[in-house]
């Protein structure tokens, strides 16, 4: 009987011991994005090269407009990440909802443009007109506001806004009539001028600061899940080197994601966006002062607050002394 049961427990060793090792379950993982545009296709870009496979992440991407709303989303409590504007970020931090952190950054400056049909042909004959944004709040009517200051004009008594949902709605909009000018990002605008409309301004030219991009989390997930929000943007790090370095991939990445499959489009487009992105993920000091100061003027409270305290940087410095970014980008 002894005999028995140690000619079992020898046989279910060597099966253990020859079979294959199982295979970690894959973390599930939450990103809200906010906009269909250029720099926030990474994911896009990680999904169709297999890098959440290499990081076995079972990666989940939502589409909402707006920061404000995803910002609202974050805190929430459904997504790990987001990949968004910093201004709905930067808003729910000085009122209070100081667990939201920004970790790393894609865009530090804006590269929005104003573009309309007709006989609009300057800054100064948008007076009376409705320009259409994505939303309220989005990266898109900070832009808006930011540039036609420098020409004296002022949302409200020279302009009127409609929200729209998104680049490709303002696109439709612009076409449809329902608006007279277009505040579009690459590689909307890039349509835009494809189909005969034309350039109001055009926003790289003015590099404002401002964090058009970045990732951004809760210091209490990254409490619960250092691991995880570390691999994510390894995976964020790997995508944005396919960004910078395979033109052709990220053209048939945003042709699927985007239905933009004109290479005159799409040259344009990349040619515009790929300066102003940020190969390491660094977030400026800058361009976070640049929303700080913007908010003071509605909630005095903005002014009490350094952009470091923004930001958390572990993961970035991180892949700098481990030397990650380095191999990375040593890669050909």
């Amino acid at each position: 009987m002894i005999a028995m049961i140690l000619r079992n427990v020898l046989s279910l060793l060597v099966f253990l011991f020859l079979s294959p090792a199982p295979a970690w379950a894959a973390e599930k993982f939450t990103t809200i994005y906010s906009a269909r545009v250029m720099s926030q296709s990474m994911p896009w870009i990680a999904q169709e090269a297999g890098l959440f496979k290499k990081y076995n992440l079972d990666h989940s991407l939502v589409f909402v407009a707006s920061s404000g709303i995803v910002t609202a989303a974050l805190l929430g409590g459904d997504p790990d990440m987001t990949l968004t504007g910093g201004v709905g970020n930067v808003n729910a931090y000085i009122r209070g909802s100081t667990d939201v952190v920004f970790v790393g950054g894609v865009k530090n400056v804006m590269t929005q443009t104003l573009i309309a049909g007709g006989n609009l042909k300057k800054p100064e004959d948008v007076k009376g007109k409705k320009i259409g944004v994505s939303r309220i709040g989005s990266n898109t009517h900070y832009f808006t506001i930011q540039a036609l200051r420098r020409f004296n004009l002022e949302p409200g008594r020279d302009f009127s806004f409609i929200q729209t949902g998104g680049d490709p709605e303002t696109f439709a909009a612009l076409v449809g009539g329902g608006i007279d000018v277009a505040c579009l990002t690459p590689p909307t605008d890039a349509r835009a001028i494809a189909e005969g409309y034309h350039y109001l301004i055009y926003g790289p030219d003015l590099k404002i600061p401002y964090v058009a991009t970045s990732f951004v989390t809760k210091r209490s997930t990254i409490a619960k899940r250092p691991q995880v929000i570390g691999d994510f943007l390894r995976t964020m790090a790997e995508a944005s080197k396919v960004m910078h370095t395979d033109r052709e991939f990220v053209y048939k990445v945003l042709g699927k994601y985007l239905r933009i499959m004109d290479r005159k489009i799409l040259d344009a487009a990349y040619n515009a966006e790929i300066k102003a992105l940020e190969p390491r993920f660094v977030i400026k000091a800058d361009a976070l002062q640049a929303i700080l100061d913007e908010v003071s003027q509605i909630d005095a409270r903005a002014k009490k607050v350094k952009p470091q305290e923004l930001v958390d940087t572990r993961y970035l410095d991180e892949m700098e002394k481990s030397g990650f970014f380095d191999q990375l980008w040593a890669k050909k």
